[in-house]
């Protein structure tokens, strides 16, 4: 099955806007009192922001003559929505069980995030642009 990109971000972008209203809302006081505020909102922001970049890989995957990009725009969306997921996951889950050993994992989906920049730079590079 192939992905849709413009829907994954969506529902990410959906995801983060209701986690960032939680914690500002309903955990406030426990992430203050646990020190953990900083976890979710960082958490809250790269959801957020990578969500943009998988509409963004959704909507070029559209456009026509993008021969060049389309090997690399899956390897970029895979890479922000699997960054994603670990890093935004493990830093909630973090935030929120206070298991610290999470904390070591999170770099991985940075890294994976990293990818996905480097993947959509590359392919903006294979068009010329």
């Amino acid at each position: 099955m192939k992905p849709s990109w413009i829907t994954a971000g969506a529902l990410l972008g959906f995801a983060a806007v209701a986690a960032g209203s939680f914690g500002a809302h309903l955990l406030k006081a426990r992430l203050e009192e646990t020190g953990q505020a900083a976890n979710w909102e960082t958490s809250v922001r790269y959801a957020l922001a990578h969500s943009l970049a998988l509409v963004m890989v959704g909507l070029l995957t559209r456009i026509p003559g993008v021969a060049g990009m389309r090997s690399l725009l899956p390897v970029a969306g895979w890479c922000f929505l699997l960054g994603t997921l670990v890093f935004s996951g493990c830093l909630a889950v973090l935030a929120l069980s206070g298991i610290r050993w999470l904390g070591a994992i999170v770099p991985i989906g940075g890294v994976l995030m990293l990818a996905g920049w480097a993947a959509l730079a590359a392919a903006g590079m294979s068009r010329g642009d």
